[in-house]
């Protein structure tokens, strides 16, 4: 029996339906939506992000290789750290939004689900001859889980692991004889962890969280949580249309570092305060599909991207055109009615002043 087929026994038995994520069977759903929301506020969840790719970057020009592949500052990272960073093309639009793991002898990219084979194309497209980069898919020799909630780091201290981390690090830890690397950051604005193990320890590090007391969380309430906290995704929010600085993803950019693809546009934005669209949350009167015009009296301003059902109503994330306004701006959509609101996981640079 494979180690996978050994964790998708245990998600049956918890519940779990499954669907398909990028080719990828993953649970979609354990019947337990409402509670695991709620256990976001109150206690801890369990979101299985096996089918998100893991490219290990290695090779003494790694870090180089990296610095100037995306808009994170690599060079000023240390063994140990973890950060957030965006791949854009050429002109600046978003590829993907990663997270990478410094180890001593590599860097571990977590990337979205439907963009790993393209990533691992896009890096080895931009290696040369004389690079000493190795690039590897990690994606099936391992295993990756979110721990999400508020008490999260009171979870993982009834395993006995010190959670002292500080943000933006990562350790190998032993749970049940299993090494786990244990990073700071579920993912989403909300606390939590992100576990990285060897597939083979997958049921078995599962099976621990879950008894311990971990709610498991598919991948339809993934997708409710990361729309009202505002994460953007590709395909979605991250796409040929925007650059990071209108996806709000200043904390990922780095306005220091040298030439890097796309910075010449990124940078350009920023000095001369050129984002003219930004991405907000949106409440909704009644649900709408994304690709919606959004307006407002007859000028159209924006457009929905995402949207999920809540009990309070229709949520959504839409770009909304810098000079139309922010949070609290009542629009049009369709044929239904919005508010603009801020959200947790976007940040917006000077534009905070202009939206004040």
């Amino acid at each position: 029996m494979s180690t996978m087929k050994e964790l998708r026994d245990f998600q049956v038995a918890a519940g779990a339906t499954f669907g398909e994520v990028a080719g990828v069977r993953v649970p979609m759903s354990f019947g337990n939506e409402a509670a695991a929301l709620q256990a976001v506020q109150e206690g801890v969840v369990l979101y299985d992000r096996s089918h998100w790719g893991r490219i290990r970057v290695s090779g003494d020009d790694r870090v180089r290789f990296l610095h100037n592949q995306s808009t994170n500052d690599f060079n000023r990272l240390q063994a140990g750290q973890c950060c957030d960073t965006v791949f854009v093309s050429s002109t600046a639009r978003t590829i993907d939004l990663a997270t990478a793991f410094v180890t001593e002898d590599n860097i571990l990219l977590l990337v979205s689900p439907n963009r790993r084979q393209q990533i691992m194309t896009w890096l080895d497209r931009y290696l040369f001859p004389m690079d000493k980069v190795e690039l590897e898919d990690m994606t099936e020799v391992t295993a990756c889980f979110s721990l999400i909630g508020e008490n999260s780091a009171a979870f993982l201290e009834k395993l006995g692991i010190d959670t002292d981390l500080a943000d933006g690090t990562h350790k190998i830890v032993p749970i049940e004889e299993m090494n786990v690397r244990i990073a700071t950051g579920s993912g989403l604005a909300t606390a939590g962890y992100t576990l990285i193990v060897d597939v083979s320890d997958a049921a078995t590090l599962w099976q621990c969280l879950t008894e311990l007391g971990a709610v498991p969380l598919g991948e339809t309430a993934w997708e409710h949580l990361r729309v009202l906290e505002g994460r953007p995704v590709p395909d979605a929010e991250l796409t040929e249309d925007y650059n990071p600085l209108e996806a709000g993803l200043w904390q990922t950019i780095s306005f220091e570092k040298g030439c890097y693809i796309g910075q010449e546009t990124i940078a350009r934005l920023n000095t001369y305060q050129g984002v003219k669209t930004q991405l907000w949350g949106i409440r909704l009167a009644a649900p709408a599909e994304p690709g919606t015009i959004i307006t407002a009296g007859e000028d159209k301003i924006g457009t929905l991207t995402s949207v999920v059902a809540t009990e309070s109503g229709a949520v959504g994330l839409a770009y909304i055109r810098t000079k139309a306004g922010g949070a609290g701006l009542t629009v049009r959509v369709g044929e239904t009615t919005g508010e603009i609101v801020e959200v947790p996981f976007l940040t917006r640079g000077y534009l905070d002043e202009v939206n004040s």
